[in-house]
């Protein structure tokens, strides 16, 4: 079953057992994959289904972050709720020391000699940890394997 198959089943699941916060958060990711659908002309794959829920994620915990600053504390555990239900679309997080492992090898694999193959490398462990490591962490310790120790 795809991932896209697997959203549509837990949104009649939770439409069965009225679960409305759930409810209402599906239906946003399947409105989302929709619009992507529509707007590109394509069937989304897994990958691509992965990247709009990382995405969903990623604005979910910024909204968390801007609430609790304004002393919005309802707003945001509506966001933290929301973000618990969009995160079971994941595939599983590494751990770090097999993300240290995976930028090693992609190091190695692109032949980087310092900072400015940072690119090459990148283009190398993005496609391998996409939905399963947060890149931002992935791009910190590609640029310090690929910073000389002074």
């Amino acid at each position: 079953m795809s991932l896209k198959e697997q959203i549509t089943e837990d949104m009649k699941n939770a439409m069965r057992a009225k679960e409305a916060g759930k409810l209402g958060t599906i239906r946003l990711l399947l409105a989302e994959i929709k619009r992507k659908e529509v707007d590109e002309r394509i069937e989304l794959t897994d990958a691509h289904v992965t990247a709009i829920v990382e995405k969903m994620i990623k604005q979910r915990k910024d909204s968390i972050t801007q609430f609790e600053a304004g002393g919005r504390a309802d707003l945001a555990d509506i966001e933290k709720a929301e973000l618990v239900h969009l995160a079971g679309y994941m595939p599983a997080g590494l751990s770090d020391e097999e993300v240290a492992a995976e930028v090693a090898a992609a190091v190695a694999a692109s032949g980087a000699a310092g900072p400015q193959d940072m690119g090459k490398v990148m283009a190398i462990v993005k496609p391998e940890l996409a939905g399963r490591a947060d890149m931002t962490v992935v791009s910190a310790l590609v640029k310090k394997a690929l910073t000389p120790a002074a």
